[in-house]
């Protein structure tokens, strides 16, 4: 998971792109996984993974080699450096221990965020209805507040409408993706 740096083209989409390096290990850390196919052994949510030094994971030039293939093919689409540099201003748990619990939900409510903006980023490739292109780029608007995200607006965003609002507007996109 932590480690792999995507190179940036300048496109809109960039922002999804994440960037171990601006990153905390977050992944590494908040994430859980069980030993599987993908996995070499279990790992709780809020350990460290036993292969991460510092923010770098040591074996990241050979996790599929060594049982890791779920860490090679997860992304974050960005949640983890905009957790960091953004709502945390860059510290990071490994400084402040008492930084985890709160980086850890953070990030999971950004993953949320990411992930619905990705879908609403996707949607601008489908031919929409004006009102419905609207509505789209008005939930775009709210998932990029003009302040930034900090720990409170994530918080009161996982509990707000605005996830099901997302859902109810993607789900009534179907029409637009059916063959007719």
């Amino acid at each position: 998971m932590q480690g792999r740096r995507r190179e940036t083209s300048g496109t809109p989409s960039d922002r999804f792109a994440p960037d171990c390096d601006r990153c905390a290990a977050l992944c590494c850390v908040a994430l859980a996984f069980d030993r599987s196919d993908l996995f070499a052994f279990d790992k709780p949510a809020g350990e460290p993974c036993r292969h991460l030094r510092g923010h770098a994971c040591r074996i990241h030039d050979r996790l599929a080699d060594e049982g890791f293939g779920g860490c090679v093919r997860y992304d974050c689409l960005g949640a983890g450096q905009a957790v960091v540099q953004e709502v945390f201003a860059g510290a990071s748990w490994r400084d402040d221990p008492a930084l985890l619990p709160p980086m850890m939900e953070a990030f999971r409510a950004m993953r949320r965020v990411r992930d619905l903006a990705q879908l609403l980023e996707a949607a601008r490739r489908l031919p929409l209805r004006e009102a419905d292109a609207a509505r789209r780029d008005a939930l775009s608007a709210a998932l990029a507040p003009p302040e930034g995200w900090t720990s409170a607006s994530l918080a009161a965003f996982e509990r707000g409408p605005l996830p099901a609002e997302v859902a109810a507007f993607l789900r009534a996109l179907r029409a637009a993706v059916r063959p007719s």
